[in-house]
């Protein structure tokens, strides 16, 4: 077998093995964030900056969310790893925003942040911070979803079935998760522009 029919094979089986009700879970999480008048602050580090980045325009322009990324203001990241540390910028950066119980986090990571192994220690402190003010947390992870899964009120994991490739896989299935929710009727508001030109 090719090395393009295995990875394909494994993603099918990644599908195969998704958590629909912990995806439903997700949806009703970020629906109540939404429609309780709070704000989504989507975390993620690397490959998954990018797709909070993404999944802002998404959320905010296909579905009515008031939703920010703080890897997305360059200079105010830097300059909080460079006066404060890597470890609490995404915290300093919630508490600039006054984050609050109405408001919820949606965090995109391969590991899910491991506070004993100092993984992803930014977002363990984002988590703190949510969960001092009461501010909801979901997430999209790999593995077993570290400290996002064991403390989030919902969390959908992505299914290991090769261990070399959790990294690709998991950031792979995050953005078609993310794009499901975005395209949930609970959550979205607005058509995207292809569909809303069917039969015109």
């Amino acid at each position: 077998m090719s090395f393009v029919d295995t990875y394909l094979n494994e993603t099918r089986t990644i599908v195969e093995r998704l958590d629909g009700s912990a995806i439903e879970a997700v949806a009703t999480t970020l629906a109540a964030v939404r429609d309780g008048g709070g704000r989504l602050f989507i975390l993620g580090v690397g490959g998954s900056a990018g797709h909070a980045s993404h999944a802002v325009n998404d959320f905010r322009k296909l579905c009515g969310f008031e939703a920010y990324a703080p890897t997305d203001n360059v200079s105010e990241l830097t300059a909080r790893i460079n006066d404060d540390g890597w470890a609490g910028v995404f915290a300093g950066w919630l508490a600039g925003s006054r984050l609050g119980p109405a408001d919820g986090l949606l965090i995109f990571s391969v590991g899910g942040g491991d506070r004993e192994r100092g993984v992803s220690a930014n977002l363990v402190e984002a988590i703190d911070a949510a969960v001092a003010v009461g501010a909801s947390v979901s997430g999209i992870v790999g593995r077993d979803g570290g400290e996002t899964a064991r403390r989030a009120d919902a969390c959908v994991i992505i299914p290991t079935v090769e261990d070399a490739r959790v990294t690709p896989h998991t950031e792979g299935m995050a953005a078609v998760v993310w794009h499901l929710l975005v395209s949930h009727p609970k959550l979205q508001t607005r058509a995207t522009k292809w569909e809303s030109l069917r039969g015109s």
